[in-house]
């Protein structure tokens, strides 16, 4: 499983040439590119390619809205 640094995972914010878009919770980097939710790399206000894990406690939803989306690497900061 492909191991993420914190500049890795900032190319995955839903621009650039790969329009590829990256989370990561407790973690675990999450491919969020086909979720309708995650809108030109921002779901609300929270941006993809970086941590989201401290915002789940505000979210309306639970952790269990994550076993939807692909698992892509391990995120090492």
């Amino acid at each position: 499983m492909k191991r993420f640094t914190g500049k890795e995972l900032k190319e995955f914010d839903g621009s650039g040439p790969t329009k590829r878009i990256y989370f990561v919770y407790k973690g675990k980097v999450y491919d969020a590119t086909d979720n309708p939710l995650f809108i030109d790399g921002m779901h609300f206000e929270h941006p993809s390619g970086c941590d989201l894990s401290d915002y789940i406690a505000e979210a309306p939803h639970g952790e269990e809205v994550l076993e939807e989306l692909p698992v892509v690497g391990e995120y090492e900061g």
